[in-house]
């Protein structure tokens, strides 16, 4: 699963990177980004755009919004079959820009919070879903989801689930709204390659949500 992350990389070298063309929110350095909280997304419609939205999947048919804090991962597994899934998969992929992210790993009794990155920490993108929710009065609440696939050799060890990051070339495809067969997005469902990742034990301060400072990612020993 993924149920925290952090986006610290200057807003500028995120704009760069991911070749933004709108931005619609006041980035700032992040470094324990949890659900329910409002995240950075990139969507591609006429322009590719960086936009504000809350963690944790709304379905357009949901009858309460509370239904998203369920609703914070998705199986690439089951993407095409769950109904909550099924419609933003084909029509709704966003990315979500990160710098890492975090699990617990089990030690014993313990459970020992583990930043998870890329060598070199360039930020990277994990593949996203978007709804958005019309409230009782009207409004409208963009929420996403972030995909989940099984643990590549690297991460097993930590966790048996890691979100689903794409490589750059893949980016535009899991963008493009024009691409809604799901066999087209199949090949992009995998594992990250393993000898690309990194990763450190660090602060139990990291568990506490509200914590969000840069000794988050620091390692410990």
């Amino acid at each position: 699963m993924c149920g925290r992350f952090a986006l610290h990389h200057p807003a500028g070298e995120i704009t760069a990177r991911f070749g933004i063309e709108q931005v619609a929110l006041e980035l700032s350095p992040r470094f324990n980004i949890a659900p329910s909280q409002p995240v950075a997304i990139i969507r591609q419609r006429q322009h590719r755009t960086l936009e504000e939205c809350k963690w944790g999947l709304v379905p357009v048919w949901a009858k309460d919004p509370a239904i998203g804090n369920r609703l914070i991962n998705a199986r690439a597994e089951t993407l095409s079959e769950k109904p909550a899934y099924r419609a933003a998969f084909r029509y709704r992929r966003c990315l979500i820009p990160a710098s890492g992210f975090y699990e617990w790993k089990k030690e014993g009794k313990n459970r020992i919070p583990t930043y998870i990155y890329l060598k070199e920490s360039p930020p990277f993108a994990l593949a996203g879903l978007w709804e958005e929710w019309r409230t009782p009065e009207g409004d409208l609440l963009p929420t996403c989801t972030i995909v989940t696939t099984q643990a590549n050799p690297f991460m097993a060890p930590i966790h048996s689930r890691m979100p689903l990051i794409l490589a750059p070339d893949q980016e535009p495809l899991w963008l493009d709204p024009q691409v809604q067969d799901p066999a087209r997005l199949a090949p992009l469902l995998q594992p990250y390659p393993p000898e690309e990742m990194a990763a450190h034990p660090v602060s139990r301060q990291v568990n506490t949500a509200t914590f969000d400072n840069p000794a988050c990612i620091l390692p410990v020993a």
